[in-house]
């Protein structure tokens, strides 16, 4: 399997599926985060999937790609905290399970209300 099926399978487990043992499969348990929101491992993770927040929210994958080790999605998240978000996140893998993530996030502008016009997703 390929990584960017690998995290395809494992967005929509954490984020559609909201399976924990699922998600399990996919981690590395030394996982590094670098968003500065968030702290290193997967208790963090584990507590997202169980949250009220998290059973409100759906996600759309975009642009998947793959580069060796490295998986970078372009994605969607429905109802997160109440707004429609779009991030890009950036995923290393080692033996098929992540071992790194980064993201970059903002809430979408809709066409009509971007200055050029332009949908922000999906990547078209």
């Amino acid at each position: 399997m390929s990584n960017a099926k690998i995290i395809s399978d494992y967005l929509d487990v954490v984020f559609n599926q909201k399976d924990v043992v699922k998600a399990e499969a996919y981690w590395a348990g030394d996982m590094i985060q670098h968003n500065p929101a968030m702290p290193n491992g997967l208790d963090v993770l584990r507590g997202f999937i169980q949250s009220p927040d998290a059973q409100a929210m759906s996600y759309e994958q975009g642009i998947i790609m793959e580069d060796g080790d490295y998986v970078m999605v372009h994605g969607r998240y429905n109802n997160w905290a109440g707004k429609t978000m779009l991030a890009v996140d950036i995923f290393r893998l080692e033996n098929g399970k992540v071992v790194e993530h980064w993201d970059v996030m903002q809430e979408e502008v809709p066409a009509e209300k971007a200055v050029n016009g332009h949908a922000m997703f999906p990547v078209k």
